[in-house]
C-alpha cells in the first residue's frame, strides 16, 4: 500500500533542513511553535528545546555553557546588523553578522553559545574546542545538531568560522554531514543525486537504516508516495524540493 502526499510550494519554505543564507533568504517568517528554554528568555522551536536541553542535561552543562542568542525577528536581525556597522564596521559585520532575512536565526532552528564568563560577547562568545564545550561539540551530531560555520568552508557559506553557532538539522542528517565533512550547503547538494528509485542509505551503529533522497517540487503542487508502515519525515530545503527521510523498513 502507498500513502499519497500532496505538497504546495508553500512547503518547500519550512523544515529543519530548509538552507538559509544570503542567496536563499528565509520566505516564511511566521513561527508558532516557539519556547523558551530553560530560566531563559532565549527561544527556540519546541522540539529544538528539549533536544539541546538533553545534551546539556546529558553532559552536565547546566551553569557552565549559556545560551546567547537563539530565535530573532526580523527586525531584531535588522537591529543588530545596523547596531554592529556602526559599533565595529562594514567588514566585521558582513563576516559574522547574516543580511537581516538572511539570518538562521530567524528559523528558531539556531542556537549561539558561550562559555559561562562574567562577561559575554553577543556577537561573538567564546566556545572554545576543549573541556565542557568540546563535550557539548562531539555530541551534537548524534542529537541532530551541526557546528554550522567552519573556517574551511567560508568560501561557500559566505561566513566566518563561528565555534559558537550550532543548527539543528535532525538526526541522522547531521551525523552525516559530520562524517562527510560537509557544511549545509554541500549537503543539500549532495542529496540532490539521490531520488526515490536511488535513495542515499546511512546506517547508524545501532544498525538503524534509514533512506534519503531529494524530490525536485513541481511547477504547482507535488506528489509525494510514501509506502505504507515506513516512518518519514519532510522537509523543504528552501530552494526547489524536498528532503524525504525513512526509516522502519523491515530486513533493510
Amino acid at each position: 500500500m502507498i500513502r499519497e502526499i500532496i505538497l504546495e510550494n508553500k512547503d518547500i519554505y519550512k523544515g529543519n533542513l530548509i538552507l538559509v543564507n544570503e542567496y536563499y533568504p528565509l520566505k516564511k517568517f511566521e513561527i508558532n511553535d516557539l519556547k523558551p528554554l530553560e530560566d531563559s528568555d532565549i527561544y527556540l522551536k519546541n522540539d529544538v528545546v528539549d533536544i539541546l536541553e538533553k545534551i546539556i542535561k546529558k553532559i552536565s552543562a547546566k551553569g557552565k555553557i549559556v545560551y546567547v542568542s537563539g530565535y530573532r525577528s526580523l527586525e531584531e536581525q535588522k537591529n543588530i546588523w545596523n547596531d554592529s556597522i556602526r559599533e565595529s564596521g562594514e567588514e566585521f559585520t558582513r563576516k559574522y553578522v547574516a543580511i537581516p532575512g538572511c539570518s538562521e536565526h530567524h528559523t528558531g532552528l539556531a542556537i549561539d553559545l558561550g562559555l559561562k564568563k562574567e562577561e559575554i560577547d553577543f556577537i561573538c562568545p567564546d566556545f572554545p574546542y576543549d573541556g565542557i564545550c568540546e563535550e557539548f561539540r562531539k555530541l551534537a551530531c548524534d542529537y541532530g545538531f551541526i557546528e554550522r560555520y567552519q573556517k574551511e568552508k567560508e568560501e561557500i557559506t559566505k561566513i566566518s568560522k563561528e565555534p559558537w553557532h550550532f543548527r539543528y538539522l535532525g538526526y541522522p542528517h547531521s551525523k552525516i554531514i559530520k562524517e562527510k565533512g560537509f557544511c549545509l550547503e554541500e549537503y543539500i547538494d549532495f542529496i540532490k543525486e539521490y531520488d526515490n528509485e536511488k535513495k542515499y542509505i546511512f546506517k547508524n551503529s545501532k544498525e538503524e537504516t534509514f533512506e534519503i533522497y531529494f524530490l525536485p517540487a513541481k511547477k504547482d503542487k507535488t506528489l509525494l508516495q510514501i509506502p505504507e508502515g515506513l516512518n518519514y519525515e519532510l522537509s523543504g530545503n528552501n530552494v526547489d524540493g524536498f528532503i524525504i527521510t525513512l526509516w522502519g523498513r523491515e530486513n533493510a
